[in-house]
Order: C-alpha cells, then structure tokens, then sequence
C-alpha cells in the first residue's frame, strides 16, 4: 500500500523516475481498488458512475508514474503517446513498463533502485 499511496503523493512529479516495483505495485493496488469497487456496485445495483469517478481520480498519478517509468529507462515521458495506438502501441508500452531501468543516473535523475528519487 506505501508503493500506492507515494504514487499519489507525487501525482504531479512527471520530472524523475520510478522503479518497476513501484509501477506495478500501484497498478495492482489500483485494480484491486477497482474491482472492490465494481463489485460494491453490482452488489448495491447502482451504475458505474462510482468506479468511473476513482477513474477521474486516479488519472494524473497514472500518467505521472507512468512517465517516471519511462523516464527510468531513459526515454522521454513523450513516448507514452503510443499507447494511443491500439494494440501495437499498447504492446510497446507494457515492454519498456518491463525493462529494467538505467542502472546509471540519466538526465531525469540517479537510479531510484539506490537511493536516488524522491521522498
């Protein structure tokens, strides 16, 4: 949960970098948040209106720790707009999401993995 909440913390920081562990540790909490609350509507009957609301919420530290994990890598968070480019597009984004990062500090910054970045 703390790999979730410091991604919200920095909701605007699309400057450094982010780790694997923390990119997918708040993409898993955040699907699980999703899916609770998807089943709390079904189970209420309401419409989706609750879940599209976390959606609006979630969005800014989404594209922001997603760049940082591009920016760990060592591309330009300007890459993210290939993922506007069904399937192919998406494809792309989840490999560079599953590199390893530069193990040297790049122009965003020295290697979150040791003791570089924020917090």
């Amino acid at each position: 949960m703390s790999w979730y909440l410091k991604v919200i913390k920095n909701y605007v920081n699309f400057g450094d970098r982010a780790r694997r562990k923390e990119y997918w540790m708040f993409y898993l909490v955040n699907f699980l948040i999703s899916m609770g609350i998807f089943v709390i509507q079904m189970a209420a009957g309401i419409d989706g209106w609750l879940n599209g609301l976390y959606s609006l919420f979630i969005f800014l530290p989404s594209l922001a720790v997603t760049i940082r994990r591009l920016h760990d890598t060592g591309r330009s968070g300007w890459w993210i707009l290939i993922s506007l480019i069904p399937v192919v597009g998406w494809i792309v984004i989840l490999v560079f999401m599953c590199l390893e990062g530069e193990s040297q500090s790049n122009k965003w910054g020295q290697n979150p993995k040791f003791g570089g970045g924020y917090l």
